[in-house]
């Protein structure tokens, strides 16, 4: 495994990211979410391999997926060997209701995470997605204190604009707060639109890019025919890529070309990619194979001709997702 520093934070991490979404009682997530002995028995095969970075939520399966990767990793790691990244979503609509600030917000839910996982401080602390209802000061505020009381190591941010970003850096520093160390985008093969702004900006800031959907949900990872349970029951996913499956085959074929050239499989070539571009990008993990594939991943140099062969038919995108629901912007949400 390698590692890379986390932007301008002295907190090093491998290469990829186990992204843990797929862990969780399954009765409080997805069709595909795993019970905590499969879960744990990934979370010990990837620290066998030398990954030391893990993603989750409190959103993910109701806060069993934090559950789970807490205590596995308690079990099977020393807690300063290992980086944990969770994340919080904007203000509900009753804590708006009540009153309840953007702070305060916060630290209630940084204290229900570190319960959820037996741990006294979070390394990552993610703003899951834009909050278009409490003041950018107030949330910016509220991560700073968490950090100052030792809670949390470094924040970062999901699912925004370029424009959000340096406008809340920007905040941070003229008021000597915490600034943001990374950005969890959705970034891959078949979605590049993070290159117009967010990687521009993050480049030249040295803030991490720590990209999601790396596999965009399998489809990089198989070709068309090939169905899975997540394939024919994410929802979520399916709204974001269906619309556009006739242009991203092209990619996908070319993925499945390059893959049978190299003789490596579909999901090191897109995540080969992916680490090129990146820090450490976030995969989904569902069975242990999946890491060593990872692994494979972040020791396969792609060529420049080869890049560009993968690069070559994209053609713009639609933002999709949390970021293009609109009612998510509008008062009375």
């Amino acid at each position: 495994m390698k590692y890379t520093k986390l932007g301008n934070t002295d907190i090093s991490v491998s290469r990829v990211c186990v992204g843990c979404m797929g862990f969780g009682d399954k009765d409080k997530g997805m069709a595909w979410s795993l019970p905590y002995n499969e879960s744990a028995k990934i979370i010990k095969y990837t620290l066998e391999k030398g990954i030391n970075f893990f993603d989750t939520a409190m959103v993910y399966s109701a806060g069993t997926s934090e559950e789970y990767v807490g205590r596995a990793l308690n079990e099977y790691a020393k807690r300063d060997e290992v980086v944990v990244t969770t994340k919080f979503t904007p203000r509900t609509q009753a804590a708006i209701d009540q009153g309840v600030s953007g702070q305060k917000f916060i630290t209630k839910c940084v204290d229900d995470s570190l319960k959820r996982m037996g741990m006294d401080y979070i390394d990552l602390y993610v703003y899951h997605w834009w909050d278009y209802h409490t003041p950018m000061e107030d949330i910016m505020q509220g991560l700073h204190e968490v950090v100052k009381a030792g809670k949390v190591r470094a924040i970062g941010i999901s699912n925004c604009y370029a424009w959000q970003l340096a406008k809340a850096n920007a905040y941070a520093e003229a008021n000597n707060l915490t600034k943001f160390a990374s950005v969890q985008g959705h970034y891959n093969l078949i979605f590049r639109e993070e290159e117009r702004e967010m990687v521009p900006l993050c480049r030249e800031d040295n803030i991490a890019l720590t990209p999601y959907s790396a596999l965009a949900a399998g489809r990089l990872a198989r070709l068309g025919d090939e169905k899975t349970l997540r394939l024919e029951s994410d929802k979520v996913a399916n709204s974001k890529y269906d619309a556009t499956a006739a242009q991203d085959a092209l990619i996908i074929a070319r993925v499945a070309e390059l893959a049978k050239k190299r003789g490596v499989s579909m999901s090191e070539i897109s995540i080969s990619w992916l680490i090129s571009k990146t820090t450490s990008p976030i995969i989904g993990m569902t069975k242990p194979s999946n890491a060593d594939g990872a692994v494979n991943a972040v020791n396969l140099t792609l060529t420049t001709e080869e890049i560009a062969y993968l690069e070559e038919p994209y053609v713009p995108h639609s933002i999709v997702g949390v970021m293009a629901n609109e009612a998510m912007k509008k008062p009375g949400r």
